[in-house]
């Protein structure tokens, strides 16, 4: 089957086109990786083509391995491609790699078709796509992108992943069922090197979500629609308080640690209790009493 006929690569484009439509993907910004499936590689292995084997590295100089995912199969965007155009030539701004057996060397066995290179953050996306093997083999899905809400909170929460975490469970019930393990926080640093994608990689060790402080938000998935909808409910969460810190720096209603605790029952969770501190009033953004 041709790649561009297939069903992967159709979910892939929507989820990159239903990004660019919330305004998540300015310009160039924003990546996503996928890890494909034995059969996904075996039902498309006949459109590809054997590249050269390059380096992975960080920054240039740098030689970096991840034989967690050595001989793996990964569709990824492209360095410079806009996600509006993913779903209009998906050949042009994606390409399909392939790790060697040490998994420290890559090539491209379809797309960019134009030439090109994988995402500059390339290294960052196999990193954690590691680590999420490691705790789930069925993670498959890294997404980056910019979405607004998310980084506005960044310059006015303190960069503490239990407070950024309290506050966006506070204003939409569901973001403690869609994700109760919380969100965690790199504080700013330069993107696309080393240390943001090792610092990523450790939240994602127990964690889904990872908030990019003044940059924006990576999260993971075990397919599009779930790492999608995580993205999106974060997002929609943080729009709210937005909203609401327009109005008042203070809370009148809220749903408290104890109405947390109810949901984990029913929904077979366990909220991670580092979120459900007790607060003196409804001052947003308060940090728990040591």
């Amino acid at each position: 089957m041709k790649v561009l006929d297939s069903e992967l690569m159709k979910r892939y484009a929507r989820m990159a086109i239903d990004g660019f439509n919330q305004g998540w993907h300015e310009r160039n910004g924003g990546n996503l990786s996928y890890r494909m499936k034995i059969e996904e590689i075996e039902q498309l292995r006949d459109d590809f083509k054997e590249g050269e084997w390059r380096v992975i590295g960080w920054q240039k100089g740098d030689e970096s391995a991840f034989p967690g995912l050595a001989g793996e199969y990964f569709i990824v965007s492209g360095s410079g491609k806009y996600f509006r155009n993913i779903e209009l030539d998906p050949e042009d701004n994606v390409c399909i790699i392939e790790l060697n057996e040490k998994g420290n060397r890559y090539r491209i066995v379809w797309g960019l078709r134009e030439g090109g290179m994988p995402t500059s953050e390339l290294p960052t996306h196999l990193a954690n796509l590691e680590v999420l093997k490691a705790r789930d083999p069925e993670m498959r899905v890294v997404y980056h992108c910019h979405p607004g809400n998310i980084i506005a909170l960044t310059f006015v929460l303190p960069l503490d992943s239990r407070v950024f975490t309290r506050e966006i469970f506070e204003m939409v019930t569901e973001c403690a069922v869609v994700f109760p393990e919380g969100i965690g926080i790199v504080p700013w640093v330069i993107c696309g090197g080393r240390q943001i994608g090792e610092m990523t990689a450790e939240i994602m060790k127990k964690q889904d979500v990872a908030v990019w402080a003044h940059h924006g938000a990576f999260c993971c998935g075990k397919d599009f629609d779930l790492a999608f909808g995580l993205m999106h409910t974060v997002e929609k969460s943080a729009e709210i308080l937005v909203k609401v810190l327009s109005m008042s720096p203070v809370k009148l209603n809220t749903i408290t640690p104890e109405m947390f605790r109810e949901l984990n029952a029913p929904f077979g969770i366990h909220i991670n209790e580092d979120y459900l501190y007790e607060k003196k009033d409804g001052t947003i953004g308060q940090l728990p009493q040591e």
